[in-house]
């Protein structure tokens, strides 16, 4: 289970939870910027977030890349820097530029032998770096050209390198049992092993499934995207509504973080020097 981080406190609440990896959303990381969830933001946003992330939590973290920021020579630089700013991998999407959200209707994929060439060199980069960094390739595919035309571009995918799938809007549980069926039966684990993310996201057209449920249908990874944004928001959008009407905070205390649980989650005690982590 990887919650998804969208600043370096929270990556700090996630692993005080006790999850062991999280996740950085281009949704999250976009709308925090305040803009929309289609490709704005830059490579060099996006691994300031994760050095921050990775700095403050020393949790694994596998982070959205988009559509990699450009092309093959610009997805070979993408590697490369998210490595270098602490990220144990990425996923690549094989949408066209300017993306959408992938729970949103009227998708547009590119050319099955571009996706592809794009994910070869991904993983010929991470390769190169010898440190064990993941490519997943996400495909778009179920939505645009079907749930068969999915399964077949992952099995692609992993033939270009890719170590993980991600099947993105798939619609049911039984979609995604048959989608791990699939892929298995495609790429025999004697051939290659492929590890599978499921995305849980809200309010898409992924019904809510248990994360135990995935681990049973053969996916090794399960990530929560928007789920803490979604829920800071709603409680930042109530408490401004309350302290519009009411004009003072006093109803809202119980509401908040402490300051002493704030000082706590961040490791400082006032008066003392205070060192920085060493993850």
């Amino acid at each position: 289970m990887m919650p998804g981080s969208f600043n370096a406190l929270t990556a700090l609440a996630v692993r005080r939870a006790g999850f062991e990896a999280t996740y950085i959303s281009g949704a999250a990381t976009s709308v925090c910027a305040g803009v929309p969830d289609v490709g704005l933001l830059t490579l060099e946003h996006f691994c300031r977030l994760i050095r921050e992330v990775h700095d403050a939590s020393g949790l694994p973290l596998i982070a959205d890349a988009d559509t990699g920021f450009g092309e093959s020579e610009m997805v070979r630089r993408t590697v490369v820097e998210y490595a270098r700013a602490g990220a144990a991998g990425l996923h690549l999407e094989d949408q066209v530029f300017p993306k959408r959200c992938g729970h949103l209707d009227g998708k547009k994929l590119i050319p099955l032998d571009h996706a592809a060439e794009k994910v070869a060199a991904a993983a010929k980069a991470a390769t190169e770096l010898g440190s064990g960094f993941i490519v997943c390739a996400r495909t778009d595919a179920r939505g645009v050209e079907g749930f068969d035309a999915a399964v077949e571009r992952a099995r692609t995918y992993v033939e270009a390198g890719a170590e993980m799938i991600f099947p993105e809007g798939l619609t049911s549980e039984d979609e995604f049992a048959k989608f791990a069926e699939a892929v298995r039966a495609a790429v025999p684990a004697s051939q290659r092993a492929v590890f599978l993310l499921a995305n849980m996201t809200e309010f898409g057209k992924t019904p809510i499934i248990p994360a135990q449920r995935f681990g049973e249908m053969g996916y090794q990874c399960v990530i929560y995207p928007v789920s803490l944004l979604r829920i800071a928001m709603g409680s930042v959008t109530r408490a401004l509504e309350t302290l519009r009407a009411e004009g003072d905070v006093s109803g809202l205390l119980d509401r908040m973080q402490t300051r002493q649980e704030l000082y706590d989650l961040i490791g400082y005690t006032p008066g003392k020097e205070w060192a920085c982590p060493a993850r």
